[in-house]
């Protein structure tokens, strides 16, 4: 996608890229939407993370237009990745939080690290799936993640949740479970990935999976919830 100037009252100018595609090392791309300061390439800045599968084209959009921009004018890099298998990203999302997920942020750290329009330092940002993914990678302690800011989350899946509470299921478990599977379930933009939408929907619908078996399947704390 062509880049896009930004004006602004900020102390630097920005410029969008609207999607920007980040290679995994299987193969599978992650879509970016990134802003950055108009110079970053001559004068390069840290890059503040939020991963998401909530659909930077639609699901976002209007709070990622407002945050990350800002973000930009004030000297550094906003960048919003849409997670494998959901928004306009390749490849399957089988369930919340898990290794492939972790394994996919480390990479797409490292590959922010690598561009010439950053510093070599990468932040995280996030709410609710956001939060619990930024403190289960910065676990993983990446060398180029130097801070993690985490809102609405937890470090206790089991006990400080939507899925259970003492043992006993939560409503939030179906509630939740039913909008988790609508993201998991709606096709990438015709307009980013082109005519390989319709492909790669099915190949969503026959593979995402409903999250919610996992959950039901595990009532009591086990090692599902590590």
């Amino acid at each position: 996608m062509e880049d896009i100037r930004v004006v602004t009252d900020f102390p630097r100018e920005v410029r969008e890229i609207e999607n920007l595609w980040i290679p995994l090392p299987d193969g599978v791309k992650l879509a970016a939407r990134i802003w950055l300061p108009e110079d970053a390439e001559t004068d390069p800045v840290p890059a503040i993370l939020e991963y998401l599968p909530y659909r930077k084209r639609d699901g976002t959009v209007e709070r990622d237009a407002l945050t990350h921009p800002y973000f930009a004018g004030h000297g550094y890099a906003g960048v919003r990745v849409d997670m494998r298998g959901s928004g306009d990203s390749e490849g399957l999302c089988k369930g919340e939080y898990l290794k492939q997920e972790q394994d996919d942020c480390l990479a797409v750290i490292e590959w922010l690290a690598r561009q010439p329009w950053c510093s070599g330092t990468v932040g995280m940002i996030g709410i609710s799936w956001g939060g619990f993914n930024g403190l289960q990678v910065a676990a993983r302690r990446p060398p180029a993640l130097k801070a993690a800011i985490s809102l609405c989350s937890t470090d206790d899946r089991y006990n400080d949740d939507v899925h259970y509470l003492g043992g006993a299921m939560m409503c939030d478990n179906l509630t939740w479970g039913t909008t988790a599977w609508t993201i998991a379930m709606t096709p990438p933009d015709p307009l980013i990935v082109g005519d390989r939408w319709r492909a790669m929907w099915e190949e969503r619908l026959n593979g995402n999976g409903i999250w919610m078996h996992d959950w039901f399947e595990h009532q009591r704390r086990d090692d599902f919830y590590k």
